[in-house]
Protein backbone atom coordinates (compact mmCIF):
# COMPACT_ATOMS: atom_id res chain seq x y z
CA UNK A 1 0.00 0.00 0.00
CA UNK A 2 0.93 3.71 -0.45
CA UNK A 3 -0.53 6.03 2.42
CA UNK A 4 -0.41 9.55 2.44
CA UNK A 5 -2.01 12.38 3.65
CA UNK A 6 -2.81 15.74 2.01
CA UNK A 7 -4.55 19.14 2.34
CA UNK A 8 -4.28 22.42 4.39
CA UNK A 9 -1.92 22.22 7.42
CA UNK A 10 -4.20 21.07 10.47
CA UNK A 11 -7.25 19.92 8.11
CA UNK A 12 -4.93 16.89 6.50
CA UNK A 13 -6.84 13.66 5.49
CA UNK A 14 -6.15 10.44 4.97
CA UNK A 15 -5.43 8.21 1.86
CA UNK A 16 -4.24 5.79 -0.25
CA UNK A 17 -2.56 5.85 -4.04
CA UNK A 18 -4.27 2.13 -5.76
CA UNK A 19 -2.83 0.32 -8.46
CA UNK A 20 -4.38 2.33 -11.07
CA UNK A 21 -2.85 5.82 -9.36
CA UNK A 22 -6.15 6.86 -7.68
CA UNK A 23 -6.14 8.75 -4.46
CA UNK A 24 -8.71 6.90 -2.75
CA UNK A 25 -10.18 8.62 0.28
CA UNK A 26 -9.41 6.97 4.26
CA UNK A 27 -11.25 9.19 5.82
CA UNK A 28 -14.38 7.02 6.53
CA UNK A 29 -12.49 4.73 8.15
CA UNK A 30 -9.86 6.33 10.11
CA UNK A 31 -9.60 10.30 10.73
CA UNK A 32 -6.05 10.43 10.37
CA UNK A 33 -2.67 7.93 9.65
CA UNK A 34 -1.35 7.71 13.06
CA UNK A 35 1.17 5.36 15.01
CA UNK A 36 -1.64 2.78 15.56
CA UNK A 37 -2.52 2.57 11.35
CA UNK A 38 1.40 1.42 10.95
CA UNK A 39 1.13 -1.48 13.15
CA UNK A 40 0.95 -4.44 12.08
CA UNK A 41 -2.97 -4.98 13.06
CA UNK A 42 -3.60 -1.46 11.90
CA UNK A 43 -2.29 -1.91 8.34
CA UNK A 44 -4.08 -5.60 8.16
CA UNK A 45 -7.11 -4.00 8.94
CA UNK A 46 -6.15 -1.44 5.68
CA UNK A 47 -5.26 -4.49 3.68
CA UNK A 48 -8.71 -6.03 4.07
CA UNK A 49 -10.57 -3.04 2.68
CA UNK A 50 -10.69 -3.23 -1.24
CA UNK A 51 -9.31 0.45 -2.66
CA UNK A 52 -12.03 0.26 -5.16
CA UNK A 53 -15.69 0.54 -2.89
CA UNK A 54 -13.61 3.78 -1.53
CA UNK A 55 -14.40 7.35 -3.25
CA UNK A 56 -11.92 9.05 -5.29
CA UNK A 57 -10.60 12.12 -4.08
CA UNK A 58 -8.58 15.29 -6.05
CA UNK A 59 -5.04 15.40 -4.58
CA UNK A 60 -4.42 18.40 -2.13
CA UNK A 61 -1.13 19.85 -1.08
CA UNK A 62 0.57 16.52 0.20
CA UNK A 63 1.77 16.51 3.73
CA UNK A 64 4.12 14.14 6.01
CA UNK A 65 2.45 10.67 4.90
CA UNK A 66 2.06 9.97 8.58
CA UNK A 67 1.20 11.82 11.96
CA UNK A 68 2.55 11.24 15.61
CA UNK A 69 6.54 11.13 15.01
CA UNK A 70 8.12 10.89 17.90
CA UNK A 71 12.17 10.64 16.97
CA UNK A 72 13.47 11.76 13.52
CA UNK A 73 16.74 9.70 13.87
CA UNK A 74 19.45 10.06 11.19
CA UNK A 75 22.54 7.66 9.91
CA UNK A 76 25.35 9.93 9.06
CA UNK A 77 28.32 8.77 6.52
CA UNK A 78 26.76 5.39 5.77
CA UNK A 79 27.77 5.40 2.01
CA UNK A 80 31.54 4.61 1.78
CA UNK A 81 31.68 7.00 -1.19
CA UNK A 82 29.90 9.33 0.24
CA UNK A 83 32.27 9.37 3.57
CA UNK A 84 35.52 9.66 1.30
CA UNK A 85 34.09 13.01 -0.21
CA UNK A 86 33.35 14.57 2.83
CA UNK A 87 37.06 13.72 3.74
CA UNK A 88 36.00 11.78 6.95
CA UNK A 89 36.92 7.69 8.17
CA UNK A 90 34.29 4.85 6.94
CA UNK A 91 32.83 4.14 10.41
CA UNK A 92 33.02 1.08 12.49
CA UNK A 93 29.90 1.79 13.85
CA UNK A 94 26.57 3.77 12.75
CA UNK A 95 27.08 7.29 12.57
CA UNK A 96 24.16 8.31 15.16
CA UNK A 97 22.78 12.38 15.45
CA UNK A 98 18.51 13.40 15.54
CA UNK A 99 16.72 15.49 12.99
CA UNK A 100 14.07 17.71 14.92
CA UNK A 101 10.52 16.52 14.04
CA UNK A 102 9.35 20.06 13.63
CA UNK A 103 11.84 19.92 10.71
CA UNK A 104 10.05 17.61 9.17
CA UNK A 105 7.42 18.37 6.29
CA UNK A 106 5.74 17.34 2.89
CA UNK A 107 7.42 16.36 -0.10
CA UNK A 108 6.92 19.49 -2.06
CA UNK A 109 6.78 22.26 0.99
CA UNK A 110 8.93 24.94 0.43
CA UNK A 111 12.57 24.33 1.72
CA UNK A 112 13.89 27.62 3.77
CA UNK A 113 17.14 28.95 4.78
CA UNK A 114 17.91 29.60 7.63
CA UNK A 115 18.99 33.22 8.21
CA UNK A 116 22.49 34.01 7.23
CA UNK A 117 22.75 30.72 5.58
CA UNK A 118 25.58 30.28 3.03
CA UNK A 119 26.13 26.14 2.78
CA UNK A 120 23.23 25.27 2.99
CA UNK A 121 23.16 20.78 0.82
CA UNK A 122 21.19 18.48 -0.06
CA UNK A 123 21.14 14.58 0.46
CA UNK A 124 18.37 12.28 -1.08
CA UNK A 125 18.20 9.14 1.61
CA UNK A 126 15.76 6.23 2.49
CA UNK A 127 13.36 6.98 4.89
CA UNK A 128 12.26 3.59 7.21
CA UNK A 129 9.06 3.87 9.36
CA UNK A 130 9.08 1.77 12.19
CA UNK A 131 5.48 -0.08 12.70
CA UNK A 132 6.08 -1.89 16.22
CA UNK A 133 8.16 -1.57 19.51
CA UNK A 134 11.78 -2.15 18.77
CA UNK A 135 13.75 -2.85 21.99
CA UNK A 136 17.25 -5.19 21.95
CA UNK A 137 16.17 -6.52 18.54
CA UNK A 138 18.38 -8.68 16.30
CA UNK A 139 19.16 -8.00 13.00
CA UNK A 140 17.09 -11.37 11.94
CA UNK A 141 13.71 -9.56 13.56
CA UNK A 142 14.53 -6.39 12.96
CA UNK A 143 12.94 -5.91 9.41
CA UNK A 144 9.68 -7.16 10.95
CA UNK A 145 9.29 -4.15 13.16
CA UNK A 146 9.17 -1.80 10.02
CA UNK A 147 6.07 -0.69 8.52
CA UNK A 148 7.06 0.69 5.33
CA UNK A 149 9.41 3.24 3.75
CA UNK A 150 9.72 6.73 2.07
CA UNK A 151 11.76 9.45 0.64
CA UNK A 152 13.28 11.72 2.70
CA UNK A 153 15.56 15.07 1.64
CA UNK A 154 17.81 15.15 4.97
CA UNK A 155 18.80 18.81 4.03
CA UNK A 156 21.74 20.20 5.95
CA UNK A 157 23.20 23.73 6.97
CA UNK A 158 27.27 22.49 6.70
CA UNK A 159 28.67 25.81 8.88
CA UNK A 160 26.01 24.84 11.06
CA UNK A 161 26.61 21.33 11.26
CA UNK A 162 30.61 21.15 10.84
CA UNK A 163 31.84 25.15 11.94
CA UNK A 164 29.74 25.49 14.70
CA UNK A 165 31.39 23.70 17.71
CA UNK A 166 30.83 20.25 16.35
CA UNK A 167 27.18 19.12 17.00
CA UNK A 168 25.63 17.98 13.69
CA UNK A 169 21.84 19.04 14.99
CA UNK A 170 22.27 22.08 14.86
CA UNK A 171 22.86 21.84 10.91
CA UNK A 172 20.14 18.98 10.68
CA UNK A 173 17.54 20.45 12.37
CA UNK A 174 16.02 23.84 10.85
CA UNK A 175 12.56 24.64 9.78
CA UNK A 176 11.55 23.03 6.62
CA UNK A 177 15.21 20.62 6.11
CA UNK A 178 13.33 17.13 6.46
CA UNK A 179 10.60 17.20 3.38
CA UNK A 180 9.29 13.22 3.54
CA UNK A 181 7.48 11.35 0.60
CA UNK A 182 4.93 11.81 -1.04
CA UNK A 183 3.68 8.50 0.52
CA UNK A 184 4.74 5.82 2.78
CA UNK A 185 5.24 2.52 1.02
CA UNK A 186 4.19 -0.38 3.58
CA UNK A 187 7.32 -3.04 3.78
CA UNK A 188 5.94 -5.64 1.87
CA UNK A 189 5.15 -3.69 -1.47
CA UNK A 190 8.99 -2.59 -1.63
CA UNK A 191 10.38 -5.87 -0.71
CA UNK A 192 14.30 -5.97 -0.09
CA UNK A 193 15.57 -2.45 1.13
CA UNK A 194 18.56 -3.05 -0.07
CA UNK A 195 18.15 -2.89 -4.26
CA UNK A 196 16.91 0.53 -3.99
CA UNK A 197 18.16 3.29 -6.62
CA UNK A 198 18.42 7.00 -5.31
CA UNK A 199 18.84 9.97 -6.87
CA UNK A 200 18.92 14.02 -6.74
CA UNK A 201 19.04 16.86 -9.09
CA UNK A 202 19.14 20.02 -8.54
CA UNK A 203 17.86 22.65 -11.54
CA UNK A 204 18.04 19.51 -13.89
CA UNK A 205 21.26 18.54 -13.28
CA UNK A 206 21.69 14.85 -11.83
CA UNK A 207 24.20 15.02 -8.84
CA UNK A 208 23.38 12.43 -7.56
CA UNK A 209 23.05 8.51 -8.59
CA UNK A 210 23.57 5.79 -6.32
CA UNK A 211 21.19 2.26 -4.35
CA UNK A 212 21.24 1.59 -1.15
CA UNK A 213 23.06 -1.81 -1.41
CA UNK A 214 26.35 0.00 -1.22
CA UNK A 215 25.17 0.96 2.21
CA UNK A 216 27.96 0.53 4.65
CA UNK A 217 25.27 -0.96 7.23
CA UNK A 218 22.02 -2.01 6.05
CA UNK A 219 18.57 -1.35 7.55
CA UNK A 220 18.22 -4.27 9.21
CA UNK A 221 21.60 -3.69 11.04
CA UNK A 222 20.85 -0.18 11.67
CA UNK A 223 17.21 -1.18 13.52
CA UNK A 224 19.19 -3.40 15.14
CA UNK A 225 21.94 -1.53 16.27
CA UNK A 226 19.11 1.60 17.24
CA UNK A 227 17.12 -0.84 19.35
CA UNK A 228 20.36 -1.17 21.58
CA UNK A 229 20.38 2.82 22.44
CA UNK A 230 16.67 3.43 22.71
CA UNK A 231 13.25 2.13 22.24
CA UNK A 232 12.17 2.39 18.68
CA UNK A 233 8.02 3.30 18.72
CA UNK A 234 5.66 2.77 15.98
CA UNK A 235 5.81 6.08 13.83
CA UNK A 236 9.54 6.76 14.53
CA UNK A 237 11.52 7.88 11.34
CA UNK A 238 14.87 6.41 10.53
CA UNK A 239 16.44 8.14 7.56
CA UNK A 240 19.72 6.07 6.38
CA UNK A 241 22.48 8.35 5.06
CA UNK A 242 22.97 9.42 1.30
CA UNK A 243 24.94 8.22 -1.14
CA UNK A 244 27.94 10.61 -2.63
CA UNK A 245 27.09 13.62 -4.89
CA UNK A 246 26.20 15.60 -2.14
CA UNK A 247 26.98 19.62 -2.68
CA UNK A 248 30.24 19.83 0.28
CA UNK A 249 31.76 17.23 -1.81
CA UNK A 250 31.98 18.94 -5.60
CA UNK A 251 35.21 19.43 -6.62
CA UNK A 252 37.22 22.08 -7.16
CA UNK A 253 34.58 23.97 -5.13
CA UNK A 254 31.30 22.77 -3.69
CA UNK A 255 28.35 24.28 -5.09
CA UNK A 256 25.37 24.96 -2.54
CA UNK A 257 21.59 25.83 -2.38
CA UNK A 258 20.67 29.26 -3.35
CA UNK A 259 17.12 30.81 -3.75
CA UNK A 260 15.61 30.10 -6.22
CA UNK A 261 16.95 26.58 -7.00
CA UNK A 262 14.52 23.35 -7.94
CA UNK A 263 15.46 20.33 -6.33
CA UNK A 264 14.10 16.88 -7.53
CA UNK A 265 15.09 13.58 -6.31
CA UNK A 266 13.23 10.14 -6.20
CA UNK A 267 13.86 6.17 -4.91
CA UNK A 268 12.81 3.23 -6.86
CA UNK A 269 9.53 2.19 -6.18
CA UNK A 270 9.15 5.15 -3.63
CA UNK A 271 8.38 7.75 -5.30
CA UNK A 272 9.53 11.52 -6.09
CA UNK A 273 9.87 14.74 -4.53
CA UNK A 274 10.26 18.11 -5.46
CA UNK A 275 11.27 21.55 -3.45
CA UNK A 276 12.07 25.16 -4.53
CA UNK A 277 14.46 26.85 -2.44
CA UNK A 278 13.54 30.13 -0.90
CA UNK A 279 15.19 32.78 1.58
CA UNK A 280 14.63 33.43 4.74
CA UNK A 281 10.52 33.84 5.16
CA UNK A 282 8.40 32.50 8.13
CA UNK A 283 5.31 32.73 6.03
CA UNK A 284 6.53 30.05 3.68
CA UNK A 285 7.49 27.86 7.36
CA UNK A 286 4.18 28.05 8.96
CA UNK A 287 1.83 27.59 5.85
Amino acid sequence: MKLLRHGPKGHEKPALLDAQGKLRDLSALLPDITPATLSPAGLAALRSVDPTALPVVAAGTLAVPWTGMGKFIAIGLNYADHAAEAGMAIPKEPVVFMKTVSCAVGCHHAVVLPQGSLKSDWEVELGVVIGSRARYVSEEEALAHVAGYCVVNDLSEREYQLERGGQWDKGKGCDTFGPIGPWLVTADEVGDPQHLALWLEVNGKRWQNGNTRTMIFGVAQIVSYLSRFMTLQPGDLITTGTPPGVGMGIKPSPVFLEPGDVMRLGIDRLGEQQQTVHAWDPALIDG
